[in-house]
């Protein structure tokens, strides 16, 4: 059971952990991009407790990354469909499958290989920059607070030196 909350924090990542973090999540949604969407074949594929199911459908429904839609009357019946929200978040599915593969899988051969149908070749997602296009590196990167960053938190001299902003040519040299 969660005890700790971040669904208010000033922070994406931790949001975002706070809504798909749990295993069960992220299995759900897996199963959703395997074109998996009614609620027996999920318990069928992954062996969860129906009301374990329950319960992240629900939450990924409310998140708005599923869409439940009924698909039988009598008795009634939904499946479960990825919304736009749901399939922008295969990138990172791909991202933790790429990372799983190369320190998870301990040597052993792949259990699963995503192929790319344009190109038709195996997928290994890698994080690109979006302006240049060159692969993201933690170590070519550093956070700066963004406009939405809670400005008080800036005055603990801890936090601002973490979240300096960069001197780049997209971001406004300061003034003396």
């Amino acid at each position: 059971m969660k005890t700790t909350s971040f669904a208010r924090w000033p922070c994406t990542i931790a949001r975002t952990a706070d809504l798909l973090g749990d295993g069960w999540t992220l299995l759900v949604l897996r199963e959703a991009f395997y074109g998996e969407t009614r609620f027996d074949a999920f318990i069928a594929s992954l062996g969860i407790a129906r009301n374990t199911l329950t319960d992240r459908l629900r939450v990924l429904v409310d998140a708005g990354l599923l869409e439940r839609r009924e698909y039988q009357t009598e008795p009634v019946r939904h499946e479960y469909l990825l919304t736009e929200s749901g399939r922008d978040f295969f990138p990172v599915m791909a991202a933790m499958k790429t990372w799983g593969d190369r320190w998870m899988n301990h040597g052993k051969e792949l259990p699963v290989i995503l192929s790319h149908e344009p190109c038709g070749h195996d997928l290994e997602a890698i994080v690109v920059c979006a302006h240049c296009g060159a692969a993201v590196a933690s170590e070519q990167t550093h956070a700066h607070a963004g406009p939405g960053f809670p400005e008080h938190l800036l005055d603990n001299p801890r936090i601002a030196a973490r979240f300096k902003a960069p001197h780049t040519a997209a971001s406004p040299t300061p003034s003396s």
